[in-house]
């Protein structure tokens, strides 16, 4: 293949999961339902959170922002996907794939970001509970959450610009099911010497810095709990702490697999499926994490269905008026 500037590239291949035809049905109802389960349940904890006023603290605003980041997350590549996979097509354009692995990074940061600052949230709660509501207080909420938001939007720019400015093959075929940062760079024609120092740094500062973050505030809050004299003092302290908790692991971990797996020598099919893992299930599940082990979620969720499902019945009783 030819190397061309950026400019001559118009689309990419990627490869998606199979080419069997008959799977193609099952892997459209599989991602399909994972997706709307992934909308509906971050949808419906974005809702509780903002219709009732005593889950208006802190860790549920952050809980709310994490919803809303995990459904515009899943969105930049599961919608596509499902595309391809229901028109037979892999072809995605050079403007379609840039813009999607910009969306990718975004969210991907703000949820990284997101995790830590509800790592620090858990810390005051615990580690300073009388001052709690006076450090916690919502100007910095606010703040915390548009810092967060910022750093990911400059981080997702930096590398795009970086891409922008590489020369791509004539034909190119991406080994995945959406267009990923560490795969451009792999495919471009031109010195990507540059490339790869500004994508490791940045992975060093903005992943294991938010990781040493989440250490640091648990290990405190572990050392405080640990003062607490009474068993049941304990596990009400360590209960605030354990959905948060299961959410961070999930999300280490499967990132952890996609490092790995993309790092293994003929890897793609394992990367794809440890992708899957890390950008499709984990959203998916962090809804059930915290409603199932969070009273006032569960509480304020089914309160919320039974209004909305009473507000129908009343629609359409009135529909039926003459």
């Amino acid at each position: 293949m030819d190397p061309g500037n950026n400019t001559g590239i118009s689309e990419f291949q990627l490869w998606g999961f199979s080419e069997d035809p008959e799977l193609q049905p099952l892997l459209f109802g599989l991602f399909l339902s994972m997706y709307l389960i992934t909308v509906f349940g971050n949808l419906l904890i974005v809702l509780a959170v903002s219709s009732e006023s005593h889950l208006h603290t802190p860790m549920y605003f952050f809980l709310a922002n994490l919803s809303f980041a995990d459904i515009c997350f899943t969105s930049t590549t599961v919608p596509k996907m499902l595309l391809n996979i229901q028109t037979q097509s892999k072809v995605i354009t050079f403007v379609g794939c840039i813009t999607q692995m910009y969306f990718f990074m975004l969210f991907t940061g703000v949820d990284m970001f997101l995790l830590t600052v509800m790592a620090y949230d858990r810390f005051v709660a615990i580690c300073h509970p009388l001052h709690y509501m006076v450090i916690m207080n919502p100007w910095l909420c606010g703040l915390l959450v548009l810092v967060c938001w910022v750093l990911s939007v400059f981080n997702s720019l930096l590398h795009t610009c970086m891409v922008l400015r590489l020369s791509f093959c004539t034909e190119v075929e991406i080994p995945h099911f959406f267009c990923e940062l560490n795969q451009m760079i792999q495919l471009a024609c031109s010195d990507t010497f540059l490339n790869n120092i500004v994508m490791y740094f940045a992975a060093m500062l903005l992943a294991v810095g938010p990781f040493i973050g989440i250490l640091y505030s648990y290990s405190k809050i572990g050392s405080s709990i640990l003062r607490i004299s009474t068993a049941q003092g304990k596990y009400k302290a360590f209960s605030t702490c354990a959905s948060h908790l299961s959410v961070i692991s999930l999300f280490y971990c499967t990132s952890l697999g996609v490092y790995l797996s993309s790092a293994a020598p003929q890897s793609s099919h394992t990367s794809t499926v440890a992708s899957v893992m890390y950008t499709v299930v984990t959203p998916m599940l962090n809804p059930f994490i915290y409603s199932l082990r969070n009273r006032d979620i569960k509480g304020a969720l089914m309160r919320f269905s039974v209004m909305a499902a009473l507000k129908g019945t009343i629609i359409l009783e009135l529909k039926k008026c003459p």
